[in-house]
């Protein structure tokens, strides 16, 4: 007999699991429509020509492809079976940007821009599995297209700054302009190698400086170059300190600059609304997306070790690639299932949140039962979840039942209850049992 499985990479979700979830994803929705974003859902699947080259070399290496389906193949020669467009025309969907953007396009003529819309579903990156990385998971994307207004990048800088502390995590936020890498490249002498450039510098993080000019070196740096790089990127002090000093390293570069300036108003209006959020320059941070422009995010926990669990940025022409030019759009991702783990190792999960059913009415009869229905309809009415056992039974296996189920009440309606028009409610997690009249135990529930 076969061993049920699943794939690497993806996972089950328990009731629990699912329950936590939707506490996340319920709070990011909240702050989303908070600030005028509506939803938006795309298939699964686009066609391969949609996701192909939009995310630089590595990305289209990550992309799962979709066989043709039925018979397909089997009329194709050898020769065109080794060629993958042949028997590929889909793929799942890599993140939930792009695929905006060709809605966006597909459905211009319905739309009222600026166009704000929120989308959460799952995304999928045929990646090597490991601690907070999957190969399938979920995205939780907020993005305003059809303005260059940086205060979109500052309304963005809010929403993180009002999910997290709604969410109870400490972060900071990662913020660079790809203006200024561009700056930097061209002050370096390799304008051309933009794209080489901030891929490297992009995993300064991960493995080290040392690696990075390595790298560079064996994407055709001159040594000269690079060194000339690392000193940027190794700027300290503040953000202002920070730009002041880049002001006077690529201030002859006209994109360089204009990066430059618009950084300074971002900061400046954040710093002006008083945030507590930490907020932090980082030249090293390029988000090797292809598609970025402007203004780039990234968000890292401070009290849990994992990558960023949140990053966005500013793309002037997504859209250009489906016939539709020069529409410029910003926006951020949160990654649910990320949060979810720096909430579940920090114990951040309000209990209430693990548990589906406010209160449970122990089962002792026929008559306990049909007392006990009008008060789960009252209960119900007045929007409390609640539920009977199924089945009369021992009152230990009962309450086994409600442990193991997470509920935090018992109600108990035996004949001395009925008799008395009170339940006697047992609260689970300190063990104290009080008696509550029928007509107040929905106010008390509450």
């Amino acid at each position: 007999m076969q061993k049920p499985s699943i794939p690497k990479g993806t996972r089950d979700f328990s009731p629990v699991e699912m329950m936590r979830r939707n506490y996340i994803f319920d709070t990011v929705k909240r702050v989303f429509r908070l600030y005028g974003f509506a939803p938006l859902e795309t298939p699964s699947m686009e066609n391969l020509s949609t996701l192909l080259g939009k995310y630089g070399d590595e990305g289209d290496k990550l992309l799962f492809k979709i066989l043709n389906s039925g018979d397909y193949a089997a009329a194709l020669s050898d020769d065109e079976v080794r060629q993958a467009s042949k028997i590929c025309e889909k793929g799942l969907r890599y993140d939930l940007t792009v695929p905006f953007a060709r809605y966006v396009v597909q459905h211009q003529g319905e739309l009222a821009f600026p166009f704000k819309r929120y989308q959460v579903q799952p995304v999928w990156r045929a990646d090597r599995p490991q601690k907070g990385r999957y190969r399938e998971f979920y995205q939780c994307d907020v993005d305003v297209i059809g303005t260059r207004s940086l205060l979109c990048e500052v309304e963005l800088v809010e929403i993180v700054d009002r999910v997290f502390r709604a969410l109870g995590i400490r972060v900071a936020l990662k913020m660079n302009n790809r203006k200024i890498l561009y700056g930097i490249a061209e002050t370096i002498g390799h304008a051309d190698k933009m794209t080489d450039i901030t891929v490297a510098i992009d995993k300064l993080e991960k493995i080290g400086l040392d690696n990075v000019k390595a790298e560079l070196l064996e994407r055709g740096l001159e040594p000269e170059a690079v060194a000339r790089l690392q000193p940027i990127l190794e700027l300290s002090g503040g953000n202002r300190q920070k730009l002041d000093a880049l002001r006077a390293v690529i201030g002859a570069s006209e994109t360089g600059l204009k990066g430059i300036e618009e950084m300074e108003t971002v900061l400046g209006y954040v710093e002006r609304l008083g945030l507590g959020l930490q907020v932090d320059l980082d030249l090293s941070l390029a988000r090797g997306l292809n598609y970025y422009t402007g203004a780039i995010f990234e968000v890292k926990a401070l009290d849990f070790a994992i990558g960023s669990i949140c990053g966005g940025g500013r793309y002037d022409d997504l859209t250009g690639i489906f016939g539709m030019p020069n529409v410029s759009g910003v926006g951020i991702s949160f990654g649910a299932d990320r949060i979810y783990d720096v909430m579940t190792g920090l114990n951040l999960f309000p209990e209430e949140v693990s548990s589906s059913t406010r209160v449970l009415f122990v089962n002792l009869g026929a008559e306990e039962e049909a007392a006990s229905l009008g008060l789960l309809r009252t209960l119900r009415d007045a929007g409390i979840a609640a539920e009977i056992y199924p089945e009369a039974g021992k009152m230990k296996k009962q309450m086994e039942y409600a442990n193991r189920r997470a509920v935090p009440y018992v109600a108990i309606v035996g004949s001395q209850e009925i008799e008395a028009q009170a339940v006697t409610l047992k609260d689970m997690r300190s063990g104290e049992q009080r008696q509550v009249p029928f007509a107040g135990l929905a106010e008390c529930l509450k």
